[in-house]
């Protein structure tokens, strides 16, 4: 039979996971009459609500006698650990652009990724069907980023095919029969080369492990394509680490093989395939699966550093543990590094004290994934403020940049522009981009974009769109203003009161509402001014035996304003934290007793 590896790469919501569906369905890998939920490949809760894709997954579809390895890639450069490792398991990419946007920043960061490989890749113009499609103009774009990206000849000639995945056709032209994916079928036939690992199914075998999973019933599960060589179920091999030492031996209980939407297990494994193992104790990403014999591991690609650190330690407030049922160091502790070895683009630390622990990864959004996926699994932890990552190069501070590009109506330019200024960004280029809106791209640091998407979203009133990818490193730009309003601080301890909150309103905003528990140190809202503001919410009114008309009319409260979890994170300062149990995002102070607040803060200057 033959055999494809290809991973579709796009920027987010341009339609990668969308299309996947359709090539099962027209492949046949599900039954006419099979109930299939919408975006099959997105199966964690938080990429369905999300409407992302944050892991990397393996489908295979058969057609004309031939089998095609799809791997589904995240979008986000958050997750482009995901993306870095994949990238080494396939032979050809396909690229999806929608036609109206063009390409957009992590195009760009996956693209970068894919053709430093030497991949070749397949541009597919999707969403043509859209009113403001323009695929002609997108295709010259995407020549010109794939020149801008040092593309060699050969990836320069790449065929282009236009498609709307929603509706599961691809053709040659604009004006075809808009029938099926046929087209992209044959392209991807034609156009991808066979592995070449083919040709080593004689050699012993090897593989080289690129993701880590965990199944209730076999245990560690390792994926990768078979780099050469064959493998049976009983078969014992050994694990080596990257400098060729030897992890562990094992015997392979089970070889899973991505069969449409399940894994089957198969009774052999080839070079060239993509197949998951099951069997092993410590091997883990990056370590290569060998026969005995083989004395050297295969080369892993290297990962991008790190940019930011969050520091995750337990929750001690005086709510602590009513809602969660992970609330000690130890099980925190052992849930990171398993996190820290499942995925290579987050590193764990332990910090003096041994209460805390320091998390690195690639930006917010992958922080607030890890972050939400532990308070479902019932952990209670504090979160402190993220904090940038910052290297030396010859002695000099650099600190990482990253590319914003924003598409923003043209009334809210001046502003957008003027607050990137103070952020110490540098405009890179202003344009008029579709559907009459300008498209701003800058080179921010990105200690600037902490807490600055809320901001955007409020000045361009909610219709602006916000996209982030690491640039490179470059020397400290000094100083950037912080929040500018202080918070309001609780002074007591228990529910809040509404005529208390009634009175305080114009004080500032409320993050809580009435009947909420609070405790002394418990951040209430945003104050008005730049200074913190301590206040009492459990003040009742003082009943008197007077009665006059309207004294006892019920208070109307302003409405709460809710923080989603990666808002809050963003919108803490330094001396903050924010603790997040399975039920409650609450704000509070580092220091809950106002006089340790002023000591702390006595020592700080």
């Amino acid at each position: 039979m033959e055999l494809r590896n290809i991973a579709i790469i796009a920027h987010v919501d341009h339609g990668k996971t969308t299309l996947v569906d359709a090539m099962l369905r027209q492949s046949g890998s599900f039954r006419e009459n099979q109930a299939v939920a919408e975006r099959a490949m997105d199966s964690n809760d938080l990429e369905r609500e999300r409407g992302i894709t944050i892991l990397a997954k393996a489908t295979s579809v058969e057609w004309q006698g031939a089998r095609i390895n799809i791997v589904d890639t995240p979008g986000h450069a958050d997750f482009g650990g995901e993306v870095e490792r994949i990238l080494s398991m396939v032979d050809g990419v396909v690229l999806l652009v929608d036609a109206a946007e063009g390409p957009m920043p992590q195009t760009k960061f996956v693209t970068s990724k894919a053709l430093a490989l030497g991949l070749r890749p397949i541009v597919v113009l999707n969403k043509v069907d859209k009113p403001d499609a323009e695929p002609d103009r997108a295709l010259d774009e995407v020549f010109d980023l794939f020149a801008s990206l040092d593309a060699d000849e050969e990836q320069l000639d790449f065929p282009a095919l236009y498609a709307s995945g929603r509706s599961g056709w691809c053709d040659e032209t604009l004006d075809g029969p808009r029938q099926d994916l046929s087209a992209l079928f044959r392209m991807i036939l034609s156009h991808v080369k066979a592995p070449k690992q083919l040709a080593e199914r004689d050699k012993p075998f090897a593989m080289l492990a690129t993701t880590l999973a965990a199944d209730p019933y076999l245990g560690r599960v390792l994926t990768g394509r078979v780099e050469q060589g064959r493998l049976t179920p009983g078969q014992t091999i050994r694990a080596l680490s990257r400098d060729g030492k030897e992890v562990e031996r094992f015997r392979v209980s089970k070889i899973l093989a991505f069969r449409g939407l399940s894994q089957q297990p198969i009774e052999m494994a080839e070079a060239g395939d993509i197949v998951a193992l099951a069997g092993m104790a410590k091997a883990t990403v990056a370590d290569t699966l060998c026969d005995l014999t083989v004395g050297a591991a295969i080369p892993a690609q290297p990962i991008d550093p790190p940019t930011i650190s969050v520091t995750f330690s337990i929750n001690d407030s005086p709510l602590a543990g009513r809602d969660g049922d992970k609330v000690q160091s130890r099980v925190i502790r052992e849930r990171l590094m398993r996190e820290a070895e499942s995925n290579v683009a987050i590193q764990v630390k332990d910090t003096p004290g041994g209460d805390a622990f320091e998390v690195s990864g690639r930006g917010e959004l992958q922080m607030g994934v890890l972050i939400e996926n532990m308070r479902r699994e019932g952990f209670e932890l504090s979160i402190s403020r993220p904090q940038v990552l910052f290297r030396h190069i010859d002695g000099i501070r650099h600190e990482p940049i990253e590319e914003v590009t924003i598409d923003v109506d043209e009334a809210y330019s001046g502003v957008v522009v003027d607050k990137l200024s103070q952020r110490k960004g540098e405009l890179a280029e202003m344009r008029t981009a579709t559907g009459g809106k300008t498209r701003i791209v800058a080179h921010v640091p990105s200690r600037g974009l902490i807490g600055y998407h809320g901001e955007f979203l409020t000045d361009t009133r909610g219709t602006g769109v916000l996209n982030r990818v690491f640039h490179s490193w470059a020397p400290d730009r000094g100083p950037i203003p912080g929040r500018r309003q202080g918070v309001l601080i609780s002074m007591e301890s228990g529910s809040a009161v509404p005529y208390a909150i009634f009175n305080l309103e114009d004080r500032g905003h409320f993050f809580i509402g009435a009947g909420e528990e609070v405790y002394q140190g418990m951040i209430l809202g945003e104050h008005s001014r730049d200074n913190d503001l301590e206040v009492n919410p459990l003040k009742g009114k003082k009943l008197t035996n007077v009665r006059a008309s309207g004294t006892d009319e019920a208070v109307r409260l302003t409405p709460p304003r809710r923080m989603s979890l990666e808002e809050a994170i963003a919108y803490i300062d330094i001396d903050e934290l924010v603790e997040v149990t399975p039920n409650h995002v609450r704000l509070r102070k580092r220091h809950l007793d106002p006089h340790e607040r002023k000591r702390a803060a006595k020592a700080a200057s």
